[in-house]
């Protein structure tokens, strides 16, 4: 049974329940009970993170969407969309336990050949890394951090 650890995030409060040695936590944005693995608890961060502190609206903002890649079905874990409904930002999420490393940044690449967005963030929960992406270019530059939600962050 995953026991939750404090991340490199906020603390935010979360509805948690247990059925027998099962933890849960309450997926807010799709209304349902969720199994507590250590992925899942990074990704809630993350997700409370890109609502609270940066002001994100919930309905811009899809989990574990399924997409294809090379005839394989794949997830993201964090899609989030600007208001024409356009992909902008990708975030790939794993356990505190994963190193963030060239391995982790592929597989997020590789999930971007499809939607193209302008940011691409890769967290632990521990360590994040956000980068912009310039298709014209050929090019990222890290950034500090995820830019604040505004009408117009695709012109970031």
């Amino acid at each position: 049974m995953f026991k939750p650890i404090p991340l490199n995030l906020p603390q935010y409060p979360f509805k948690l329940s247990q059925k027998d040695d099962v933890v849960f936590i309450f997926d807010e944005l799709r209304k349902k009970d969720l199994v507590l693995t250590p992925e899942e608890w990074v990704r809630q961060h993350f997700v409370k993170y890109l609502i609270i502190q940066k002001k994100y609206p919930k309905t811009l903002i899809k989990l574990e969407g399924g997409l294809k890649l090379n005839k394989l079905q794949k997830r993201t874990d964090i899609l989030i969309f600007d208001r024409a409904g356009e992909p902008i930002i990708l975030v790939e999420c794993k356990a505190t336990s994963v190193k963030i490393d060239q391995k982790v940044f592929d597989q997020a690449a590789s999930y971007n050949m499809i939607h193209k967005v302008k940011f691409l963030v890769v967290s632990n929960g521990l360590k994040h890394y956000c980068c912009v992406l310039n298709y014209e270019t050929n090019s990222y530059q890290f950034l500090e951090e995820l830019p604040e939600f505004t009408p117009n962050i695709i012109d970031f």
